[in-house]
C-alpha cells in the first residue's frame, strides 16, 4: 500500500526536480550563446595579433638573411670554370649563378630541342663571369645546359684584380722584369708584385700629399692676390701681389721637382709588366704595379681562401673605390655616412629638445600650442625629398651664399658654401628628424611625477633649476631614444642628400692638415647612395650586384652600432635615475 508521502511528495522536491529540469533545457542554449561570443573574449584578435607578429619577424628575419648571406659570401674565391660550348666557343669565367628559363624552339637545333622540350619547356642557363672587359666589351655571359659541351677547371687558370679594367681571368704567359723578358717564375712574380704595388702606393701619395699641398698653397696664394684687389684695388695690392708672385713661383718650382721624382717613379715601373693571356690566346701587358690581387683559383685550400676573404674584407673598409665604384673599399663612404650622422644628431638635440621643453614646460596650453603640436606631427609625413629641395634652396643658396658673399669673396663665382655639403646634408637630415626628437622629449618630459616638480618648487628652487636639476636628468633616458630613432631614419636617408652634397666619387675625406683642417663645406660619400649608384647607375649593375649586397651589410651593421651605443648610454642613465620608466 502506497503511503501518504509517496502519493504527495514534498512541495520542495517537487521544485528541486523542475528546477533541474530547466537547468537542463536551457544548459545547450547557453553554450550555444558562449560558442556565439566567442569574439567577446578576444580569441580571434589574439590570434590575429600573434599572427601578424610571427610574420613581420619572419619576413623581417628573411630579408636580413638574404642580405647576411649575399653580403659575407661576396668576397669567398670561386674557381674558374672552363667552358666549351657545342659550337666550339670557349669561355672562361667564375660561375655566378643559375636560373631557369624558356628558350625559343625555332632557334635551337634538333639535339637541345628535344632536350628542351623533354622538359616541357624550360632549360637551365648559368651566369659566368667571364671578365676581360677591354677585350670583350662586357664583363658576363649566360650559358644554357644544351650549349655545354664540356666544363673543365684548369690548374694554370689565374683570376687577377686590376687597378683599371677591373677582373682579368687567363693564364700568365711570361713578364717583363726591369726591361727583361723571362718566363713565369710564381715567387719572382710575387715579390716583384709586392714591390711593383710599393711603387703604385709611392706615386699616389705624392701626387695626393705632397703636390696636393702646393696646389693648396698655389690656390691660397691666388685668392690672397685677388682679395688684396677686392679691398685696396690694383694699384695699392701691387706690392702684397708681387710678393705673392714670387712665393708662387718658388712652390712651382717644388712641384716641378716633385713632378720629375714621380715621372722617374712612373718610367721605372713601365719595364715590371706581365703577360696575360685569355682562354682563346688573346694577349694584354699591362704593368705589374696594375695588379691589385691575384691568385690560382683552382687550386687553392682552404686556407688560402680564407686568406684573400680576410684581405678583401680588410680592403673593402680600409681603402677607395676603385673600377666605378664596383670594386675596391667604401672608406670614403663609410667616414662620409658617420661623420654626417653625428653632425646630424649635434644639430637636431638642442633644437628638438629646447622646442619640446618650451611646448610642455613654458608654453600656454591652448589653441596655438595645439597647431603647433599638429604642425610638428605632420612634419613627420612630408616626403624626404621636399626637405631636400628646401635644403638645397635655403642652407646651400641662400645661407651658403650669403657666408660666400661676406667671407669668401675671392673664390667667387665659384663657390665654397654655396653649394652641397657635409654641413648642409647634416643641417637638412636635422629638419628631418627634428619632430621625432620633438614629440619623444615631450613624453619623457611628460612622464616625470609632477610631485616632483612640485617637491623642488617648494624646497624653494625656481623654475629653470627644477627643470635643468629634477625634469631633464629623469627625462634623459626618454630624450635618447628619440635620438635613437632619428640617428635610425637619419643614417638611411639618401634622396634629400641627393641634392644637399653627397657625390658618386670622393676619395679625399674632409679632413686634412690645412685650416680649419675639418671642411665641412665639401661633399662627401654615402653609404646609402653608394648602393643606389652600385645598383643602378654603374655600366653593369650585374658586376655591381654584390657590392650591393655587401654594402647594405655593412651599413646595418654600422647602424646597430651608433643604435647599440646609444642604447647602452640610455640604459646608463635609467639606472642612474631610476624612478620609472618612460
Amino acid at each position: 500500500m502506497t503511503s501518504l508521502n509517496e502519493q504527495n511528495p514534498p512541495a520542495s522536491s517537487a521544485a528541486g526536480v523542475a528546477g533541474v529540469a530547466a537547468r537542463d533545457a536551457v544548459a545547450p542554449r547557453a553554450r550555444r550563446r558562449f560558442s556565439a561570443d566567442l569574439s567577446a573574449l578576444g580569441e580571434p584578435a589574439l590570434w590575429g595579433f600573434g599572427g601578424a607578429l610571427a610574420l613581420g619577424i619572419i619576413m623581417i628575419a628573411v630579408f636580413l638573411m638574404v642580405v647576411l648571406y649575399n653580403g659575407a659570401t661576396t668576397f669567398w674565391p670561386k674557381p674558374i670554370d672552363r667552358v666549351e660550348l657545342t659550337d666550339g666557343t670557349v669561355i672562361a669565367g667564375t660561375e655566378r649563378r643559375g636560373t631557369v628559363f624558356r628558350p625559343q624552339l625555332a632557334q635551337l637545333d634538333d639535339t637541345a630541342r628535344a632536350e628542351v622540350e623533354a622538359n616541357d619547356g624550360f632549360a637551365f642557363r648559368t651566369l659566368y663571369q667571364t671578365a676581360n672587359f677591354d677585350l670583350y666589351g662586357d664583363d658576363f655571359r649566360w650559358v644554357a645546359d644544351f650549349e655545354t659541351a664540356n666544363i673543365t677547371q684548369p690548374e694554370d687558370f689565374y683570376y687577377f684584380e686590376r687597378q683599371v679594367w677591373g677582373v682579368f681571368i687567363g693564364r700568365i704567359a711570361g713578364m717583363q722584369i726591369d726591361g727583361q723578358r723571362m718566363d713565369y717564375d710564381a715567387a719572382e712574380f710575387a715579390r716583384q708584385q709586392t714591390a711593383a704595388r710599393e711603387r703604385f702606393r709611392e706615386i699616389r701619395r705624392i701626387e695626393r700629399v705632397e703636390i696636393g699641398r702646393i696646389n693648396h698653397l698655389i690656390e691660397r696664394e691666388r685668392l690672397a692676390q685677388r682679395r688684396e684687389v677686392l679691398r685696396q684695388g690694383e694699384e695699392a695690392a701691387a706690392p702684397a701681389i708681387a710678393q705673392s708672385q714670387e712665393r708662387i713661383a718658388e712652390l712651382q718650382a717644388e712641384f716641378q721637382v716633385l713632378q720629375a721624382r714621380v715621372n722617374d717613379i712612373r718610367a721605372h715601373d713601365r719595364g715590371f709588366t706581365v703577360t696575360l693571356e685569355e682562354v682563346n690566346g688573346r694577349t694584354i701587358e699591362p704593368e705589374i704595379s696594375q695588379i691589385v690581387r691575384f691568385f690560382p683559383a683552382n687550386t687553392l685550400n682552404v686556407f688560402d681562401k680564407l686568406g684573400i676573404y680576410v684581405s678583401r674584407w680588410w680592403e673593402f673598409v680600409s681603402a677607395e673605390p676603385r673600377e666605378a665604384n664596383t670594386q675596391g673599399g667604401v672608406l670614403p663612404a663609410i667616414f662620409g655616412t658617420v661623420a654626417m650622422t653625428l653632425l646630424m644628431v649635434i644639430f637636431v638635440a638642442p633644437f628638438g629638445v629646447i622646442t619640446a621643453l618650451y611646448l610642455r614646460e613654458y608654453a600656454k596650453q591652448g589653441r596655438i600650442t595645439s597647431i603647433v603640436r599638429i604642425s610638428v606631427n605632420n612634419l613627420a609625413g612630408v616626403p624626404s625629398i621636399v626637405y631636400g629641395v628646401f635644403g638645397l634652396g635655403f642652407f646651400a643658396y641662400a645661407m651658403g651664399g650669403t657666408i660666400d658673399q661676406l667671407f669668401y669673396p675671392e673664390a667667387l663665382p665659384n663657390p665654397t658654401f654655396g653649394k652641397g655639403g657635409i654641413l648642409w646634408a647634416s643641417l637638412t637630415l636635422a629638419l628631418l628628424t627634428v619632430p621625432v626628437v620633438i614629440v619623444a622629449t615631450e613624453e619623457a618630459l611628460s612622464a616625470v611625477p609632477r610631485s616632483m616638480r612640485e617637491g623642488s618648487l617648494a624646497c624653494g628652487a625656481s623654475k629653470w633649476q627644477t627643470i635643468r636639476y629634477v625634469v631633464l636628468p629623469k627625462a634623459l633616458p626618454g630624450i635618447m631614444t628619440g635620438m635613437i630613432l632619428a640617428m635610425a631614419r637619419g643614417a638611411g636617408e639618401v634622396a634629400p642628400l641627393m641634392l644637399v652634397g653627397v657625390v658618386k666619387l670622393a676619395p679625399a675625406l674632409p679632413i686634412d692638415g690645412f685650416y680649419p683642417f675639418i671642411h665641412l663645406d665639401r661633399s662627401f660619400m654615402h653609404l646609402g647612395f653608394h648602393i643606389f649608384d652600385v645598383g643602378f647607375q654603374s655600366r653593369n649593375s650585374e658586376a655591381g650586384k654584390p657590392m650591393v649586397f655587401v654594402t647594405t651589410l655593412l651599413l646595418l651593421g654600422l647602424i646597430v652600432i651608433m643604435n647599440a651605443t646609444a642604447i647602452i648610454i640610455r640604459n646608463r642613465l635609467k639606472r642612474k635615475y631610476a624612478t620609472g620608466q618612460f
